[in-house]
């Protein structure tokens, strides 16, 4: 690993357009110093998922990504057989005369394995080790989730029919998770743990230029000022970073310079993803909320004067 420190890092991330405020950069640093995976919990949109495909660029790795779902199991996150080819090959043993004295090594082996992301991971080629990203684990079932215990602890899956496979690079992990579920402590002591919030208005004007640098500057302060203001509503889903970039892009994209309550009601589908949110803030109250926004903006930035 490259002799990073948390100073570099938290600037490293910053040249791949990532705003990593110094709590993230220095368990980043940890994870790295230590080998030890990264437990990144939060609502969803706050970036985490980024976490992992900037520190893969920053380290210049590749990025092996495993996206968790309730259904997903060992064949899909780990490894399976090539039946096919195993099929083929037991036509071939049978062509030769050779399947009597065939037995199962010789198509329960390597050659055989279908390597899915995790064990694609731990067998990664090359000097470096990739960053495995094993993508909103609260959604995967629990057993899966107790799988996963061998694999963060040794970095090494076992295969009954073959043995254990350890890795030689141990790849850099990162476990995100948006809180659905709790996640069970046995995973967690295998884990370093950092939370990542919504952001303040400053790191989200901050994320926004470095994201949008042709932004206008009086939109990106509106925005970041109406979004603010908006997580205080009572709303089924708060919008997170993500949204906040893609709203921007879609006011830039309907001519906008500056933020006012026809815009807002043209765009909200870029911010907002339930209808009854769409309903509660189009109109007055996103004429409401722009003007308590800036005069709370305007406050604010007399008090730093």
């Amino acid at each position: 690993m490259p002799d990073y420190s948390i100073d570099s890092l938290q600037a490293a991330f910053a040249a791949e357009r990532y705003v990593a405020d110094r709590d993230l950069a220095t368990a980043l640093f940890l994870s790295l110093s230590l080998e030890r995976p990264l437990l990144l919990e939060g609502e969803a949109g706050v970036g985490k998922t980024e976490v992992a495909r900037t520190l893969a660029k920053v380290l210049d790795t590749r990025l092996v990504r495993l996206q968790c779902y309730e259904g997903l199991d060992v064949s899909t996150a780990v490894y399976e057989w090539d039946y096919p080819r195993q099929m083929l090959e037991i036509r071939l043993l049978e062509a030769r005369g050779e399947a009597g004295s065939a037995s199962s090594k010789d198509i329960f082996s390597e050659a055989f394995l279908i390597r899915r992301p995790i064990l694609a991971a731990l067998e990664s080629p090359g000097d470096r080790a990739p960053v495995l990203l094993i993508d909103e684990i609260d959604r995967a079932d629990e057993e899966f989730e107790a799988f996963l215990l061998e694999v963060l602890s040794d970095f090494a899956v076992t295969i009954p029919e073959i043995g254990t496979l350890r890795a030689k690079r141990p790849p850099h992990v990162i476990v995100t998770s948006n809180r659905t579920r709790e996640v069970h402590d046995a995973l967690k002591r295998r884990c370093l743990y950092h939370w990542i919030d919504y952001p303040s208005a400053e790191r989200e004007l901050a994320i926004l230029e470095t994201r949008m640098p042709d932004l206008p500057a009086a939109l990106a302060r509106d925005v970041v000022a109406f979004v603010q203001r908006l997580r205080t509503v009572d709303l089924s889903k708060v919008p997170g970073i993500a949204e906040t970039i893609d709203w921007a892009a879609a006011l830039v994209a309907l001519g906008a310079r500056r933020l006012d309550t026809e815009r807002i009601d043209q765009s909200l589908g870029a911010l907002l993803k339930y209808q009854e949110d769409i309903a509660a803030i189009r109109g007055e109250g996103a004429r409401s909320l722009l003007e308590t926004a800036r005069t709370e903006a305007r406050t604010a930035k007399s008090k730093r004067a």
